[in-house]
Protein backbone atom coordinates (compact mmCIF):
# COMPACT_ATOMS: atom_id res chain seq x y z
CA UNK A 1 0.00 0.00 0.00
CA UNK A 2 2.31 2.33 0.79
CA UNK A 3 4.49 1.65 -2.56
CA UNK A 4 1.77 2.16 -4.25
CA UNK A 5 0.74 5.96 -2.75
CA UNK A 6 4.51 6.68 -3.74
CA UNK A 7 3.83 5.75 -6.93
CA UNK A 8 0.77 7.76 -7.44
CA UNK A 9 2.38 10.55 -5.37
CA UNK A 10 5.67 10.58 -7.47
CA UNK A 11 3.46 10.47 -11.24
CA UNK A 12 0.96 13.31 -9.65
CA UNK A 13 4.49 15.39 -9.37
CA UNK A 14 5.43 14.35 -12.82
CA UNK A 15 2.57 15.91 -14.42
CA UNK A 16 3.01 18.77 -12.34
CA UNK A 17 6.28 19.39 -13.69
CA UNK A 18 5.10 18.52 -17.53
CA UNK A 19 2.31 21.26 -17.38
CA UNK A 20 4.80 23.73 -15.78
CA UNK A 21 6.87 23.01 -18.62
CA UNK A 22 4.13 23.52 -21.35
CA UNK A 23 3.14 26.36 -19.89
CA UNK A 24 6.63 28.10 -19.85
CA UNK A 25 6.74 26.58 -23.62
CA UNK A 26 3.85 28.64 -24.67
CA UNK A 27 4.92 31.46 -22.87
CA UNK A 28 8.16 31.93 -24.56
CA UNK A 29 6.38 31.19 -28.20
CA UNK A 30 3.76 33.92 -27.38
CA UNK A 31 6.86 36.65 -26.52
CA UNK A 32 8.85 35.76 -29.84
CA UNK A 33 5.77 36.21 -32.07
CA UNK A 34 5.26 39.66 -29.84
CA UNK A 35 8.86 40.65 -30.99
CA UNK A 36 8.64 39.35 -34.27
CA UNK A 37 5.54 41.64 -34.89
CA UNK A 38 7.65 44.47 -33.18
CA UNK A 39 10.34 44.08 -35.37
CA UNK A 40 8.06 43.63 -38.56
CA UNK A 41 6.62 46.77 -37.42
CA UNK A 42 10.09 48.71 -37.10
CA UNK A 43 11.48 47.25 -40.47
CA UNK A 44 8.13 48.83 -42.35
CA UNK A 45 8.57 52.30 -41.04
CA UNK A 46 12.46 52.01 -41.59
CA UNK A 47 11.43 51.21 -45.50
CA UNK A 48 8.89 53.95 -45.48
CA UNK A 49 11.44 56.34 -44.30
CA UNK A 50 13.50 55.47 -46.92
CA UNK A 51 10.98 55.32 -49.30
CA UNK A 52 9.81 59.31 -48.38
CA UNK A 53 13.09 60.54 -47.85
CA UNK A 54 15.87 58.47 -49.78
CA UNK A 55 14.10 57.95 -52.87
CA UNK A 56 12.18 60.92 -53.09
CA UNK A 57 15.23 62.90 -52.48
CA UNK A 58 16.78 61.05 -55.24
CA UNK A 59 14.02 62.15 -58.00
CA UNK A 60 14.02 65.70 -57.01
CA UNK A 61 17.81 65.93 -57.05
CA UNK A 62 17.54 64.09 -61.18
CA UNK A 63 14.89 66.46 -61.31
CA UNK A 64 17.35 69.37 -60.08
CA UNK A 65 19.97 68.41 -62.66
CA UNK A 66 17.52 68.45 -65.39
CA UNK A 67 19.12 71.79 -68.02
CA UNK A 68 17.32 74.89 -67.21
CA UNK A 69 16.09 76.19 -70.74
CA UNK A 70 14.43 79.42 -71.78
CA UNK A 71 11.51 78.89 -73.54
CA UNK A 72 8.46 81.34 -75.25
CA UNK A 73 5.16 81.19 -76.27
CA UNK A 74 5.35 83.08 -79.68
CA UNK A 75 1.45 83.95 -80.04
CA UNK A 76 0.46 85.53 -83.83
CA UNK A 77 1.21 89.15 -85.28
CA UNK A 78 1.07 90.54 -88.41
CA UNK A 79 4.48 90.23 -90.23
CA UNK A 80 6.02 92.62 -92.83
CA UNK A 81 8.05 90.65 -95.02
CA UNK A 82 11.42 93.14 -95.82
CA UNK A 83 14.19 92.54 -98.39
CA UNK A 84 17.43 94.07 -97.70
CA UNK A 85 19.69 94.89 -100.83
CA UNK A 86 22.31 97.33 -102.17
CA UNK A 87 22.81 99.35 -105.26
CA UNK A 88 23.73 102.34 -106.84
CA UNK A 89 22.29 105.33 -107.30
CA UNK A 90 21.96 106.91 -110.65
CA UNK A 91 19.37 109.17 -112.81
CA UNK A 92 16.59 107.03 -113.64
CA UNK A 93 16.74 108.54 -116.67
CA UNK A 94 19.57 110.01 -118.23
CA UNK A 95 19.78 111.99 -120.98
CA UNK A 96 23.52 113.02 -122.45
CA UNK A 97 23.57 115.81 -124.29
CA UNK A 98 26.26 116.88 -127.46
CA UNK A 99 26.93 119.18 -129.94
CA UNK A 100 24.41 118.52 -132.71
CA UNK A 101 25.21 121.03 -135.70
CA UNK A 102 28.88 121.39 -136.97
CA UNK A 103 30.10 122.96 -133.66
CA UNK A 104 32.97 125.24 -133.21
CA UNK A 105 34.49 127.15 -130.72
CA UNK A 106 32.96 127.79 -127.07
CA UNK A 107 31.85 131.50 -126.67
CA UNK A 108 30.30 130.85 -123.15
CA UNK A 109 28.62 127.96 -120.76
CA UNK A 110 25.75 129.32 -119.50
CA UNK A 111 24.94 126.20 -116.70
CA UNK A 112 26.87 124.56 -113.85
CA UNK A 113 26.63 120.86 -112.31
CA UNK A 114 23.54 121.09 -109.93
CA UNK A 115 21.40 123.51 -111.68
CA UNK A 116 18.12 122.42 -112.60
CA UNK A 117 17.51 123.77 -116.58
CA UNK A 118 14.37 124.21 -118.24
CA UNK A 119 13.43 122.21 -121.79
CA UNK A 120 15.11 124.31 -124.63
CA UNK A 121 17.27 126.19 -122.29
CA UNK A 122 20.45 127.16 -124.03
CA UNK A 123 23.29 125.50 -121.85
CA UNK A 124 26.64 126.63 -123.95
CA UNK A 125 27.29 129.07 -126.73
CA UNK A 126 29.03 128.49 -129.60
CA UNK A 127 31.12 130.98 -132.16
CA UNK A 128 28.54 131.78 -135.23
CA UNK A 129 30.41 134.90 -136.73
CA UNK A 130 31.16 132.80 -140.71
CA UNK A 131 27.41 131.74 -140.15
CA UNK A 132 26.19 135.19 -139.65
CA UNK A 133 27.78 136.58 -142.55
CA UNK A 134 26.63 133.51 -144.73
CA UNK A 135 23.25 134.62 -143.19
CA UNK A 136 23.95 137.75 -144.18
CA UNK A 137 24.80 137.20 -147.87
CA UNK A 138 21.72 134.61 -148.25
CA UNK A 139 19.56 137.40 -147.16
CA UNK A 140 21.14 139.44 -149.90
CA UNK A 141 20.36 137.02 -152.44
CA UNK A 142 16.82 136.66 -151.28
CA UNK A 143 16.58 141.18 -152.50
CA UNK A 144 18.11 140.28 -155.78
CA UNK A 145 15.90 137.01 -156.15
CA UNK A 146 12.80 138.99 -155.38
CA UNK A 147 14.09 141.97 -157.65
CA UNK A 148 14.42 139.28 -160.79
CA UNK A 149 10.89 138.12 -159.70
CA UNK A 150 9.56 141.52 -159.63
CA UNK A 151 11.18 142.34 -163.01
CA UNK A 152 9.81 139.25 -164.60
CA UNK A 153 6.60 139.80 -163.17
CA UNK A 154 6.01 143.40 -165.11
CA UNK A 155 7.48 142.27 -168.29
CA UNK A 156 4.75 139.31 -168.36
CA UNK A 157 2.17 142.04 -168.06
CA UNK A 158 3.33 144.39 -170.83
CA UNK A 159 3.13 141.52 -172.94
CA UNK A 160 -0.26 140.53 -172.35
CA UNK A 161 -1.60 143.83 -172.92
CA UNK A 162 -0.12 143.74 -176.64
CA UNK A 163 -1.04 140.67 -177.35
CA UNK A 164 -4.58 141.86 -178.29
CA UNK A 165 -2.70 144.28 -180.10
CA UNK A 166 -0.82 141.90 -182.11
CA UNK A 167 2.54 143.10 -181.34
CA UNK A 168 3.42 140.07 -179.01
CA UNK A 169 2.94 136.62 -180.23
CA UNK A 170 1.86 133.79 -177.82
CA UNK A 171 5.64 132.40 -178.12
CA UNK A 172 6.82 135.55 -176.25
CA UNK A 173 3.73 135.33 -173.41
CA UNK A 174 5.34 131.92 -172.84
CA UNK A 175 8.35 132.52 -172.65
CA UNK A 176 7.58 135.63 -170.32
CA UNK A 177 5.61 133.56 -168.08
CA UNK A 178 8.19 131.03 -167.64
CA UNK A 179 10.65 133.59 -166.94
CA UNK A 180 8.52 135.21 -163.77
CA UNK A 181 7.93 131.30 -162.31
CA UNK A 182 11.78 130.71 -162.47
CA UNK A 183 12.46 134.25 -160.75
CA UNK A 184 9.63 133.19 -158.27
CA UNK A 185 11.31 130.23 -157.66
CA UNK A 186 14.90 131.69 -157.26
CA UNK A 187 13.01 133.57 -154.37
CA UNK A 188 11.77 130.55 -152.55
CA UNK A 189 15.38 128.89 -153.25
CA UNK A 190 17.01 131.76 -151.87
CA UNK A 191 14.72 132.25 -148.51
CA UNK A 192 15.35 128.02 -148.04
CA UNK A 193 18.73 128.74 -148.13
CA UNK A 194 18.65 131.70 -145.55
CA UNK A 195 16.01 129.49 -143.25
CA UNK A 196 18.89 126.82 -143.34
CA UNK A 197 21.62 128.86 -142.52
CA UNK A 198 19.21 130.16 -139.61
CA UNK A 199 18.61 126.69 -138.26
CA UNK A 200 22.15 126.06 -138.51
CA UNK A 201 23.08 128.96 -136.31
CA UNK A 202 20.36 127.50 -133.67
CA UNK A 203 21.82 124.45 -133.84
CA UNK A 204 25.53 125.57 -132.29
CA UNK A 205 23.62 126.42 -129.29
CA UNK A 206 24.03 123.71 -127.22
CA UNK A 207 20.27 123.34 -125.58
CA UNK A 208 18.75 121.14 -122.88
CA UNK A 209 16.04 118.73 -124.83
CA UNK A 210 13.90 118.39 -121.26
CA UNK A 211 13.62 119.99 -118.07
CA UNK A 212 15.65 118.35 -115.56
CA UNK A 213 18.85 118.55 -113.23
CA UNK A 214 22.47 119.12 -114.59
CA UNK A 215 24.26 116.35 -113.43
CA UNK A 216 28.01 116.84 -115.38
CA UNK A 217 29.67 119.49 -117.62
CA UNK A 218 32.29 118.69 -119.52
CA UNK A 219 32.83 121.97 -121.37
CA UNK A 220 34.76 125.28 -120.88
CA UNK A 221 34.66 128.45 -123.12
CA UNK A 222 37.54 128.68 -125.37
CA UNK A 223 37.00 124.54 -126.29
CA UNK A 224 36.66 123.34 -129.63
CA UNK A 225 33.54 121.35 -130.10
CA UNK A 226 32.37 118.78 -132.70
CA UNK A 227 30.15 116.03 -133.71
CA UNK A 228 32.69 113.97 -132.19
CA UNK A 229 33.65 115.33 -129.27
CA UNK A 230 31.17 113.30 -127.39
CA UNK A 231 28.57 113.99 -124.18
CA UNK A 232 29.67 117.58 -123.14
CA UNK A 233 26.37 117.58 -120.40
CA UNK A 234 24.39 115.26 -118.41
CA UNK A 235 21.04 115.92 -117.57
CA UNK A 236 18.66 113.94 -115.05
CA UNK A 237 15.11 114.41 -116.69
CA UNK A 238 12.90 115.94 -114.58
CA UNK A 239 15.33 115.76 -111.37
CA UNK A 240 14.00 111.80 -110.82
CA UNK A 241 16.48 109.22 -109.11
CA UNK A 242 16.56 105.81 -108.86
CA UNK A 243 18.63 102.89 -106.73
CA UNK A 244 19.55 100.00 -108.94
CA UNK A 245 19.59 97.21 -106.10
CA UNK A 246 20.86 93.50 -107.09
CA UNK A 247 18.65 91.02 -105.66
CA UNK A 248 18.88 87.63 -105.80
CA UNK A 249 16.39 85.27 -107.89
CA UNK A 250 14.76 84.07 -104.87
CA UNK A 251 13.87 87.16 -103.71
CA UNK A 252 13.53 88.69 -106.96
CA UNK A 253 10.29 86.89 -107.21
CA UNK A 254 9.00 87.88 -104.23
CA UNK A 255 8.72 91.50 -105.64
CA UNK A 256 6.59 93.25 -107.88
CA UNK A 257 6.79 96.94 -109.56
CA UNK A 258 4.69 99.20 -107.00
CA UNK A 259 5.87 97.95 -103.98
CA UNK A 260 7.28 100.68 -101.73
CA UNK A 261 10.44 100.64 -100.45
CA UNK A 262 13.09 102.65 -97.76
CA UNK A 263 16.37 103.91 -99.17
CA UNK A 264 19.47 104.63 -96.96
CA UNK A 265 22.66 106.32 -98.90
CA UNK A 266 26.26 104.94 -97.42
CA UNK A 267 27.02 107.62 -94.57
CA UNK A 268 23.73 109.15 -94.15
CA UNK A 269 21.23 108.26 -91.59
CA UNK A 270 17.84 110.04 -93.48
CA UNK A 271 15.69 107.02 -95.54
CA UNK A 272 14.15 108.04 -98.53
CA UNK A 273 10.51 106.24 -99.54
CA UNK A 274 10.66 105.18 -102.73
CA UNK A 275 8.77 102.63 -105.41
CA UNK A 276 10.19 99.60 -107.36
CA UNK A 277 8.96 100.67 -111.00
CA UNK A 278 10.90 98.00 -113.12
CA UNK A 279 11.46 94.26 -111.95
CA UNK A 280 14.57 92.94 -113.89
CA UNK A 281 13.40 90.14 -116.89
CA UNK A 282 16.28 88.14 -116.51
CA UNK A 283 18.88 87.01 -114.50
CA UNK A 284 22.60 86.57 -114.79
CA UNK A 285 23.65 83.43 -114.90
CA UNK A 286 26.77 83.93 -113.73
CA UNK A 287 26.17 85.93 -110.73
CA UNK A 288 22.13 84.50 -110.24
CA UNK A 289 21.33 88.47 -109.59
CA UNK A 290 18.41 90.61 -111.17
CA UNK A 291 17.84 94.34 -110.80
CA UNK A 292 14.77 95.86 -108.77
CA UNK A 293 14.77 99.37 -110.01
CA UNK A 294 13.57 101.90 -107.13
CA UNK A 295 12.00 105.20 -108.13
CA UNK A 296 12.95 107.74 -106.19
CA UNK A 297 12.39 111.91 -105.67
CA UNK A 298 14.95 114.27 -106.49
CA UNK A 299 16.74 114.95 -102.84
CA UNK A 300 20.39 116.76 -102.66
CA UNK A 301 21.48 113.78 -100.43
CA UNK A 302 20.81 111.29 -103.34
CA UNK A 303 23.92 111.83 -105.47
CA UNK A 304 24.36 109.49 -108.32
CA UNK A 305 27.22 106.91 -108.73
CA UNK A 306 26.52 106.79 -104.68
CA UNK A 307 26.18 103.49 -102.44
CA UNK A 308 22.96 102.85 -101.07
CA UNK A 309 21.35 99.98 -98.84
CA UNK A 310 17.58 99.54 -99.23
CA UNK A 311 14.53 97.97 -97.72
CA UNK A 312 11.87 96.56 -100.25
CA UNK A 313 8.56 95.61 -98.65
CA UNK A 314 7.34 91.64 -100.08
CA UNK A 315 4.14 91.23 -98.34
CA UNK A 316 2.53 90.63 -94.81
CA UNK A 317 1.45 87.28 -93.22
CA UNK A 318 -0.28 86.80 -89.66
CA UNK A 319 2.02 84.08 -88.19
CA UNK A 320 4.06 83.38 -84.84
CA UNK A 321 7.21 85.60 -85.11
CA UNK A 322 10.61 83.49 -83.70
CA UNK A 323 14.10 84.99 -83.69
CA UNK A 324 16.51 82.99 -85.79
CA UNK A 325 18.03 81.25 -82.63
CA UNK A 326 14.73 79.17 -82.25
CA UNK A 327 14.51 78.09 -86.14
CA UNK A 328 16.47 75.46 -86.92
CA UNK A 329 16.98 72.76 -89.87
CA UNK A 330 18.53 69.71 -91.34
CA UNK A 331 18.07 67.24 -93.81
CA UNK A 332 14.24 66.90 -93.16
CA UNK A 333 13.42 70.81 -93.51
CA UNK A 334 13.01 73.23 -90.54
CA UNK A 335 12.23 72.53 -87.00
CA UNK A 336 11.33 74.21 -83.53
CA UNK A 337 11.62 72.23 -80.27
CA UNK A 338 8.55 72.83 -78.20
CA UNK A 339 7.96 71.72 -74.68
CA UNK A 340 5.31 68.53 -74.58
CA UNK A 341 3.85 66.55 -71.44
CA UNK A 342 6.04 66.36 -68.42
CA UNK A 343 8.75 68.99 -69.44
CA UNK A 344 9.95 66.94 -72.41
CA UNK A 345 11.44 68.11 -75.22
CA UNK A 346 9.48 67.50 -78.70
CA UNK A 347 10.11 67.92 -82.43
CA UNK A 348 7.84 70.04 -84.40
CA UNK A 349 8.33 70.50 -87.96
CA UNK A 350 7.73 73.93 -89.39
CA UNK A 351 7.54 76.03 -92.65
CA UNK A 352 9.24 79.70 -92.84
CA UNK A 353 7.47 82.38 -94.28
CA UNK A 354 8.87 86.04 -94.28
CA UNK A 355 12.57 86.32 -92.96
CA UNK A 356 12.75 90.20 -91.13
CA UNK A 357 15.33 91.99 -89.03
CA UNK A 358 12.69 91.41 -86.24
CA UNK A 359 12.69 87.74 -87.07
CA UNK A 360 11.16 84.94 -88.99
CA UNK A 361 7.89 84.12 -89.85
CA UNK A 362 6.42 80.26 -89.26
CA UNK A 363 4.25 80.12 -92.60
CA UNK A 364 2.59 76.76 -91.07
CA UNK A 365 3.41 73.85 -87.77
CA UNK A 366 2.97 76.54 -85.02
CA UNK A 367 -0.24 77.86 -84.08
CA UNK A 368 1.65 80.32 -81.40
CA UNK A 369 0.39 78.98 -78.30
CA UNK A 370 2.89 76.21 -77.72
CA UNK A 371 6.08 76.95 -75.89
CA UNK A 372 9.26 76.87 -78.10
CA UNK A 373 12.78 76.88 -76.99
CA UNK A 374 14.34 80.08 -77.48
CA UNK A 375 17.66 78.83 -77.99
CA UNK A 376 20.33 76.30 -77.03
CA UNK A 377 18.29 73.47 -79.27
CA UNK A 378 21.40 72.00 -80.97
CA UNK A 379 22.06 70.88 -77.44
CA UNK A 380 18.88 69.27 -76.46
CA UNK A 381 17.05 65.98 -78.21
CA UNK A 382 13.64 64.81 -78.47
CA UNK A 383 12.31 63.05 -75.40
CA UNK A 384 14.85 64.97 -73.06
CA UNK A 385 13.52 66.35 -69.48
CA UNK A 386 14.30 70.27 -69.63
CA UNK A 387 13.30 72.78 -66.72
CA UNK A 388 11.23 75.50 -68.60
CA UNK A 389 11.74 79.29 -68.25
CA UNK A 390 9.39 81.43 -69.13
CA UNK A 391 11.30 84.25 -71.44
CA UNK A 392 10.79 87.52 -73.76
CA UNK A 393 10.74 87.78 -77.58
Amino acid sequence: MDYDSRTDAALAGTHATVDSVLIDEEDRQSRRKTILIILGAIVALIVVFFLLHGFGKKEEEKKDQAPRVTVVTPGAATVEGAINVNGSLAARREMPVGVVGEGGQVRQVLVEAGDWVQAGQVLAVIDRSVQTQQQAGQGAQIQVAEADARLAQANLERALKLVDRGFISKADVDRLTATRDAANARVRVARASYGQIGAQIARLNIVAPAAGLVLERKIEPGQVVGGGSGVLFRIAKGGEMELKAQVGEVDLAKISAGVSAEVTPVGGAKKFTGQVWQVSPVIDPASRQGFARIALAYAPELRPGGFAAAVIKAGSLVAPLLPDSAVMSDSQGSYVYIVGKDNKIERRNVKVGLVTDKGIAVASGLSGNERVVLRAGGFLSPGETIQPIAGKL
